[in-house]
């Protein structure tokens, strides 16, 4: 298949997210000194495989940036829900940290907007990061001609499955389509599993429902649906969204409970038969000693590379800017991509990567990478802003326990034509 460049990601500030926006950082600084001191980097990952990305990095970062020390300031939440709200109450009281994680991708525009992170562009050169990373993710990460985030990884949004559970119920082969996917599941339930797929709270539901949405639409149209005037009053958009609610009837009753480990945990016992998450699953799987999976991208979707990217970014009044940078050359580096990704499941985002260095699921992906048609993940930053994200799996956690589909899309088509890209 002919490679395509990742579309470039046009970004535009919005009017929501107001804890986010109403408070900008102040002017640079440093604190810490020419001798080092503490970086203190912001994230999400505090458990299994993305807690042990994070301390090769720093363990990385202790090696490359002598005199500095990692401070680490992770707050616990999937895909950063609990942390984007603390980070906001922080940005607005101008107490931001050294660095902090963020989704590459449409996520950036509010923070761009606010003027609270730095330009990274010049770094880019001296690093060789022009030359190190793709030249779709740099048109990704290029907002009006400058880069604000060094983006650490490359994810994918997989359909995970407990290999021994399918075998029980006769399944021997990947659905290939929607329709065989829902009969897969109709069956497993007939054979005793009643939830046969894993789901947990909203944003793990809006995962899901873009898988879907992919599948019936294809790359194209599916990434016009998040720009300001997508069509989600297509019959199209009104079939997938009764075949994710026909989907979701199958999941867990105890979903809107649950994060994403838990639910994982569902596919691991036995409890469930198959799980949509990204591929950060892996390492979970590592954790929990769990070998016996199966994994395809989701049914209709085999063409497309849905992806997510974790970045970092330089704040605006940043303590300890030297060290903050010197975090930030790590991240993009060969040797720090090397021992994050190993361990949290995702693929470098460099391109001189050895696929040698990696396990038997990374490097399908690394090939995957290089081939398939990329589209952009709204769930997961990549495709949609802040307030695009945060409006939508509200409609998304709503439709989940009143399953009124023309609310649902009404819903989303308002939060895109207010929140989404140009």
């Amino acid at each position: 298949m002919r490679k395509q460049r990742l579309g470039q990601v046009a970004v535009a500030g919005l009017a929501g997210a107001a804890l986010l926006l109403t408070g900008c950082a102040g002017s640079g600084g440093s604190e810490g000194g020419e001798g080092g001191g503490d970086v203190e980097v912001f994230t999400w990952w505090t458990s299994g495989g993305e807690a042990a990305g994070l301390e090769g990095l720093a363990d990385t970062f202790s090696q490359q940036c002598e005199g500095q020390t990692f401070v680490n300031a992770a707050i616990a939440g999937g895909t950063g829900s609990n942390a984007k709200q603390v980070l906001a109450s922080r940005m607005q009281q101008n107490d931001p940290p050294s660095t902090f994680q963020m989704h590459a991708g449409a996520e950036a525009a509010d923070y761009i907007k606010a003027g609270q992170v730095q330009d990274l562009s010049e770094y880019y050169s001296d690093w060789g990061l022009d030359d190190a990373f793709p030249q779709g993710l740099l048109d990704a990460l290029t907002v009006d001609g400058k880069i604000y985030s060094v983006p650490v990884n490359i994810h994918r949004i997989v359909l995970w499955g407990n290999a021994s559970v399918l075998a029980d119920a006769g399944i021997t082969s990947a659905p290939a389509t929607v329709d065989e996917f829902i009969s897969n599941l109709e069956t497993l339930r007939a054979n005793g599993i009643e939830s046969p797929i894993a789901v947990g709270v909203d944003w793990t539901q809006t995962e899901l429902l873009e898988s879907v949405l992919l599948s019936e639409l294809g790359v194209e149209d599916f990434t016009a649906l998040w720009q300001k005037d997508g069509d989600w009053k297509d019959s199209r958009v009104t079939d997938a969204l009764e075949d994710y609610k026909k989907i979701l009837s199958y999941s867990n009753p105890d979903r809107d409970s649950l994060d994403w480990t838990d639910a994982e945990k569902r596919l691991v016992a036995g409890q469930s038969a198959y799980q949509l998450m990204g591929d950060w699953e892996v390492a979970e799987f590592e954790t929990d000693g769990f070998t016996d999976f199966t994994h395809q991208a989701f049914p209709g979707t085999e063409d497309a590379y849905q992806w997510i990217s974790d970045s970092f970014v330089l704040p605006v009044g940043a303590k300890n800017e030297e060290g903050a940078l010197c975090w930030l050359e790590t991240v993009g580096s060969a040797e720090g991509q090397k021992a994050f990704n190993t361990k949290k499941g995702s693929i470098p985002a460099r391109t001189d990567a050895d696929p040698a260095d990696y396990p038997e699921y990374q490097q399908e992906a690394i090939a995957d990478f290089a081939s398939l048609t990329p589209a952009p993940s709204c769930a997961n930053g990549s495709g949609c802003t802040l307030g695009q994200v945060s409006a939508i799996n509200s409609a998304v956690g709503k439709f989940s326990t009143d399953g009124d589909v023309d609310s649902l899309q009404k819903a989303i088509g308002d939060a895109t034509a207010q929140y989404g890209t140009d």
